[in-house]
């Protein structure tokens, strides 16, 4: 606690962007404490059993709230996040739980797991192997070829089976993901929605619309968001795809297809820009709020 006696809780994200100070103003705003710890700057003292940011000792503060690990997905990723688990066992209350965000930072752990609770999805194959990637593609028609770590759609190809050069194509990918996931390209209406939950309880939807001359609806591509109302049987969907994970706060992304809604993935931190600029809610207030409630009974 600091000298208030109000709960120290700091933001695990990257200085100065949009979502991380956001995210900070809030808790700043309620506890009159502020810390944006970058992960790049923590060092993990195993003698001492401590998590070390310059002269802060993350595993005395009360609580630590992650909404960004790293600027891109990879392998380190999963390395920080290992990183906090000590302090959660020094008693950091961690939103999410590290462990929790971990089977959702690789893409593969995320589809199994959806796959497993019986949640639909796009057609995907995974394997290492070459004649497998193309008969995959070859019966697909048309594939995305997707890094097990990434977000934004970045590292994201589109294949098609009758393209001239498909076998450089996928010996391209694999250079880099030696682990293929191959994804059953959806013909999408035009959008894809984001689904937005805390603790478990659905809050709103919005979506992503198409920029006319990208394959993908992210923001980076140039789409939009906009307000939706989805049917109950997609909120329901949606609900059932982020139960297993257990997150603090999360969006689930959903596309409606002429087969029916099927999910994509579990975000891991969730999206505070579509939340508010699509729907008109403040999820880093929420969140703060919903993180300050379970340090309190703590």
């Amino acid at each position: 606690m600091n000298s208030s006696g109000r709960p120290r809780v700091g933001i695990v994200g990257i200085p100065g962007k949009w979502s991380t100070e956001t995210l900070a103003d809030e808790v700043e705003a309620r506890t009159g404490f502020r810390l944006v710890v970058d992960m790049s700057g923590v060092a993990l003292d195993l003698g001492s059993r401590r998590l070390l940011f310059g002269a802060h000792d993350l595993s005395g503060l009360d609580g630590l709230m992650v909404k960004k690990i790293s600027a891109e997905y990879s392998p380190n990723t999963l390395d920080r996040l290992e990183m906090l688990r000590v302090a959660e066992n020094a008693g950091v209350r961690v939103f999410s739980r590290a462990e929790r965000v971990l089977r959702l930072v690789d893409r593969l752990s995320c589809t199994v797991t959806l796959r497993n609770a019986g949640i639909p999805m796009p057609e995907t194959l995974i394997t290492e192997d070459l004649g497998a990637a193309m008969a995959a593609v070859e019966r697909f028609g048309a594939a995305v070829l997707k890094p097990l770590f990434s977000t934004k759609a970045r590292g994201m190809r589109v294949v098609h089976a009758a393209e001239d050069e498909l076998e450089a194509a996928i010996r391209d990918f694999q250079r880099e993901n030696p682990m293929m996931y191959i994804q059953r390209r959806v013909d999408l209406p035009g959008r894809d929605l984001g689904m937005v939950f805390l603790a478990g309880e659905y809050l709103g939807t919005y979506a992503r619309v198409q920029r006319t001359d990208a394959w993908n609806t992210t923001t980076r591509s140039g789409g939009r968001y906009e307000s939706h109302e989805p049917s109950g049987e997609i909120i329901d969907l949606a609900r059932r795809a982020q139960a297993p994970f257990g997150l603090d706060f999360t969006t689930v992304d959903v596309a409606e297809t002429a087969g029916g809604p099927i999910v994509f993935e579990v975000s891991a931190f969730g999206g505070f820009r579509g939340a508010k600029e699509g729907i008109g809610i403040n999820a880093a207030a929420r969140y703060v709020e919903h993180a300050l409630k379970e340090l309190e009974t703590k």
